[in-house]
């Protein structure tokens, strides 16, 4: 059975930093490219970044996140981590992880973790 456990979501003030965290289990997760998705109150779910299967070293963010958002991942533990500075009001969403793909055609969607920036 896949799974995806989100962590690390909070309440912070504009400028401030999160680390978010998501193990996974039941597939292969080495083998698969992995990304973060978020969905803001009243919007779509969205892609925020992705990193390819070859260890991490491919990684690509979507232009509003990109200089402020780091994503990792350890092939090891099954985990996918999303390091976020400089946060922006407009990041406040809840945050998932999930393999690389369509959202439409995903599925398995764990419970994510809330991001909330705000003064």
């Amino acid at each position: 059975q896949v799974r995806f456990v989100e962590s690390g979501g909070g309440s912070v003030e504009p400028g401030g930093s999160l680390n978010l965290s998501c193990v996974s289990s039941g597939f292969p997760f080495p083998n698969y490219a992995m990304a973060w998705y978020r969905q803001a109150p009243g919007k779509e779910r969205e892609l925020v970044a992705f990193t390819l299967h070859n260890g991490g070293h491919t990684k690509t963010y979507v232009d509003a996140v990109r200089g402020r958002f780091t994503i990792s991942r350890d092939d090891s533990k099954n985990a996918l981590h999303l390091q976020m500075n400089n946060l922006e009001p407009e990041d406040t969403a809840v945050y998932y992880c999930n393999k690389f793909g369509t959202i439409g055609m995903l599925t398995d969607w764990g419970q994510g973790t809330q991001v909330t920036v705000s003064s």
